[in-house]
């Protein structure tokens, strides 16, 4: 009877581990399928996310261009009416140079006109 017995839980034992380990198995493959199923919906996600973040940087770029066009002409502008006065002083400073020389010009002819009078006398 012990023997009996033995056989009985031995078998019974068997067949518990045989109905868990198949318990096992499909958890496992569920647990595979939610993996394989978050993982894809991550990667949906991910990749929307990145497709938006492509056209934010895309719109920012095109921005920037712009207000890099628009400082660009404001600074040509800005050259531009630099550069006219700049020709403007530099022709005013050249006809002041010219009158200057003028000036000293007549002066030292005077100069030398008046010691030419001066050797003239003494030569006589």
């Amino acid at each position: 009877m012990k023997l009996k017995l033995s056989l009985f839980v031995a078998g019974a034992l068997l067949s518990l581990s045989a109905f868990a380990f198949g318990q096992v198995g499909s958890d496992v493959k569920k647990a595979a399928e939610d993996t394989g199923s978050a993982t894809k919906t991550a990667a949906k996600k991910t990749g929307h996310a990145t497709k938006k973040a492509a056209v934010k940087t895309g719109d920012a770029t095109e921005e920037g261009a712009k207000k890099t066009e628009t400082g660009a002409k404001k600074a040509g502008e800005a050259t531009e009416e630099g550069t006219k006065k700049a020709g403007e002083a530099t022709g005013d400073a050249a006809k002041k140079t010219g009158h200057g020389l003028k000036k000293g010009t007549k002066a030292v002819g005077h100069g030398i006109k008046k010691g030419a009078k001066k050797t003239e006398e003494t030569v006589k």
